[in-house]
């Protein structure tokens, strides 16, 4: 006889609590927004920012070329009052540092253009929220196993693989478009600075466009994936649907166990009160409703108690003991019972069918 063995590890995630069946909520994603998670493509942020750098590049270029050039020769003829004198060190580094404030204010829009870009194309992926908590320390990050599981996991694979695609695609761009101009590079030698300095740009500025096109293609479709990956991510269990709803309404047994307890309270508060009462009024058997008349204290009769059933056999208990008046009038229990809470005064459409209650109860105490 052959038997089967079976891994019941398997089937664990399987069921009302292992799968990843449903919509994340609302605080789910606020949560994972606050640890700093979001959907955002990366390949499409570096594709913004250097498509912007080339095209301003290409617009300012030529001033750029005249003023690196400027600045080389006004800088050059200076140079001799650097070797006729003795070595002076401060003025040999005032004088440097002056050319590189130059230079880094001929090339800071470039810089100021793309972070710009940059900050903006992350605002409309996943909008303004300052996080710290990925700047946190975490000690997982440090465990060897889970990093090799990460160095070897699915979406690393997916990252080599697409980089691998961009280095293939990126040199046939760069080839295609070298080759209609490397004869004009090879001759360059022939030509005058300024030319060199025009073809070299020209050059550098369409190839940045082309890859930074390309790599903007690639970047919205990564955003898209990184989109549905996320939601995908975000999905939660059945099992932590009920835990995030006990966490933040309760659990359902508590919270049954607290209105019990309030209940009886109020109850308690409702017994002791109830000796101070005018009259009881029932329908007989399953409704009383106690009522209390202090014209110095309020407009209108109070309802000290009321019950059903049980309640209402013991509520009438307590006012034969406290030799309360007990009146059967249903239509009147019934309204009592219904509308008007403990403690409330009763309403107006009420005042006359409880006036006749309190009139008949005072006239048997010899209160009128």
């Amino acid at each position: 006889m052959s038997y089967l063995k079976y891994d019941l590890q398997l089937f664990a995630n399987d069921g009302d609590g292992g799968e990843k069946t449903e919509e994340p909520t609302a605080k789910k994603l606020e949560d994972a927004r606050k640890k700093g998670q979001a959907s955002r493509s990366n390949d499409l942020t570096t594709a913004v920012s250097l498509l912007v750098f080339f095209v301003i590049l290409r617009f300012y270029l030529g001033y750029l070329g005249n003023g690196l050039l400027s600045t080389y020769n006004n800088y050059y003829k200076h140079i001799s009052e650097f070797t006729d004198e003795p070595f002076n060190l401060q003025m040999s580094c005032s004088f440097m540092g002056e050319a590189i404030i130059d230079i880094a204010m001929l090339v800071l829009p470039f810089f100021v253009f793309s972070f710009v870009a940059t900050v903006l194309v992350l605002l409309v992926q996943v909008k303004w929220k300052v996080s710290f908590e990925p700047m946190k320390p975490d000690l997982k990050r440090f465990d060897p196993i889970s990093g090799m599981k990460r160095l070897f996991s699915k979406d690393k694979l997916m990252q080599l693989l697409t980089s691998t695609a961009k280095i293939i695609v990126m040199t046939v761009v760069v080839y295609n478009y070298l080759q209609d101009k490397w004869n004009y590079i090879m001759d360059m030698y022939h030509y005058s600075l300024p030319q060199a300095i025009a073809l070299v740009g020209d050059v550098i500025v369409n190839i940045g466009l082309r890859i930074s096109l390309f790599f903007f293609i690639i970047g919205m479709g990564d955003l898209i994936y990184q989109k549905w990956k996320f939601h995908n991510d975000m999905k939660m269990t059945k099992q932590e649907v009920k835990d995030e709803y006990k966490n933040q309404e309760g659990d359902p047994k508590v919270k049954g166990q607290q209105k019990q307890r309030m209940r009886q309270a109020s109850q308690r508060r409702m017994m002791q009160e109830l000796p101070q009462a005018d009259v009881v009024i029932t329908n007989p058997t399953h409704l009383a409703v106690a009522i209390k008349y202090d014209k110095e204290k309020y407009d209108a009769p109070v309802v000290l108690a009321k019950g059903a059933d049980y309640l209402a056999e013991k509520i009438k208990e307590t006012a034969r003991q406290n030799k309360i008046e007990i009146v059967e009038n249903k239509p009147l229990a019934r309204m009592l019972y219904h509308n008007v809470d403990i403690g409330e005064q009763i309403p107006p459409e009420l005042y006359q069918m409880v006036a006749e209650v309190l009139a008949y109860v005072y006239g048997l105490q010899g209160k009128v």
